[in-house]
């Protein structure tokens, strides 16, 4: 029954169509009556790497049901061992004992055809010659070699990093699957050198063991636990360890023959203590409506416990995420006179919010200032009393501004005119105040401008002081 059932999907199904059945999910179509029940998975394709597995059900109005009879699920996405054959490459290997055109081969797998990466082409070694010897692949092999995309029945299908048919999740920055690269900073930079280094790498376990690595060839190799990936181009040489890392790394340069040399460097450096939000705090009533709220705590990875929340602040970028917010406990609440229900829009408590006190006053009368306010976290209780708390609680609304500008307007300042010659041995000058309403003043005396300097400032800092003392700015 199950290669029956398996050729009713024809050999030129479309990828959309294979699509839809590849999600390990119910869709409407499956509560047609005309189907029986879905069958139990089928075996792995693999034991290891990730692979595809089926299931199938019949249609019991003989064609006429809507929908597919298959379904997929992906299975064994544990990793295989390190000394693992390929899975393309066991099914180009098993064609080295048949003939083609007369000849015997070894067949060697050919890796990321984008016109048709789910056929199975192999090159012969020591041969120029590439071959499709099928045109699938076993369900579960890799569309290309750098993607967890996997063929089922000769389609590439999407899979994500958590490792689900159909799945868009990405690995990010920091390593971390379907992560929003949070959990690590970039860090980045450049030196110069007069010389050629040798490229060395100092480990440091857990345990304390100590390493020295040296690196002459392109190639992967494992360094303490830890996949390290040296790429030699020309006069490029890049490290690529994708992680985690099973111990503490460190790059060094040994000089050797005098080169004019720019270093670049850049990694992804994660943190040692994250933030890790809480469970829900219970909710804030029984009945009636209310709220739950949680929150984070630091977190030293390496030691998996809690710790105070200023190791998390060591790095700008690890940002403590904003307390989450849910309704809780909506049923209606039962009257006391048995004769009413209070429904959760009676007596719903209100959330926590931000209350402020009242701005101070202005640092300075005029020429710009600042005024400042301070600001609580209150919560209302059902019998309508205000309570400070905790300020988390109130996190997960902005919290408004507690400093703003003041007295922008320019301070009044004294302006005078150049001396005159109002009658013989009698010099005026007329000094008026600016940015106030303010009467000009004439200021007269009997000797010349030189040695009248002083008495007119003296008169115009008597002014100034009267004015201030009897008037208020406009």
């Amino acid at each position: 029954m199950s290669s029956t059932l398996i050729s009713d999907l024809g050999e030129d199904m479309e990828a959309a169509e294979l699509s839809k059945t590849s999600r390990n999910t119910h869709s409407d179509e499956e509560e047609d009556g005309n189907w029986d029940a879905w069958g139990n998975w089928s075996d792995c394709s693999r034991t290891c790497g990730g692979g595809a597995s089926y299931s199938l059900r019949r249609c019991l109005a003989g064609r006429n049901c809507e929908g597919q009879n298959i379904q997929y699920k992906t299975c064994s996405n544990h990793d295989c061992p390190p000394d693992a054959e390929d899975f393309r490459a066991q099914q180009c290997s098993a064609y080295n004992d048949v003939q083609y055109q007369g000849h015997y081969y070894e067949w060697l797998p050919q890796y990321n055809d984008s016109a048709a990466p789910c056929a199975l082409k192999c090159h012969a070694r020591g041969q120029n010659l590439v071959v499709e010897l099928a045109p699938k692949v076993l369900d579960g092999t890799r569309c290309n070699a750098d993607s967890l995309d996997m063929c089922i029945s000769g389609i590439c299908q999407a899979v994500g990093c958590d490792r689900q048919l159909g799945s868009t999740a990405k690995v990010d920055s920091c390593g971390i699957c379907a992560g929003n690269g949070s959990s690590c900073r970039l860090v980045r930079g450049h030196s110069k050198s007069n010389v050629s280094p040798e490229k060395i790498i100092e480990s440091k376990t857990l345990q304390g063991t100590k390493g020295e690595h040296s690196f002459n060839s392109s190639g992967v190799f494992v360094v303490e636990n830890t996949t390290v990936e040296f790429q030699r181009v020309s006069d490029r040489k890049t490290f690529k360890i994708p992680g985690p890392l099973m111990a503490d790394f460190i790059f060094k340069t040994r000089y050797t023959v005098a080169k004019d040399s720019t270093y670049q460097f850049f990694f992804y450096q994660p943190f040692s203590h994250q933030w890790r939000q809480t469970d829900f705090f219970p909710c804030t009533v029984t009945c009636g409506g209310g709220y739950q709220l949680n929150s984070a705590e630091c977190v030293d990875i390496r030691l998996k416990r809690v710790v105070p929340d200023h190791y998390c602040h060591y790095y700008p970028e690890n940002v403590k995420p904003k307390p989450k917010l849910k309704e809780c406990s909506m049923d209606p609440c039962p009257s006391s006179d048995g004769f009413k229900e209070i429904m959760p829009y009676d007596h719903f408590q209100p959330l926590p919010r931000w209350e402020h006190n009242p701005w101070t006053s202005c640092s300075v009368s005029c020429g710009g200032g600042i005024q400042k306010r301070t600001f609580v976290c209150v919560e209302e209780s059902m019998h309508g009393e205000i309570l400070q708390v905790e300020e988390w609680k109130c996190m997960y609304a902005p919290k408004p501004k507690v400093m703003q500008t003041c007295n922008l307007f320019d301070c009044p300042k004294w302006i005078a005119m150049e001396w005159s010659q109002a009658k013989k041995n009698l010099w005026q000058k007329k000094v008026s105040c600016s940015g106030w309403s303010f009467n000009i003043q004439t200021i007269e005396v009997e000797k010349g401008p030189v040695e009248a300097t002083l008495p007119w400032l003296k008169q115009a800092q008597e002014l100034e002081e009267t004015r201030i003392a009897t008037e208020e700015p406009t």
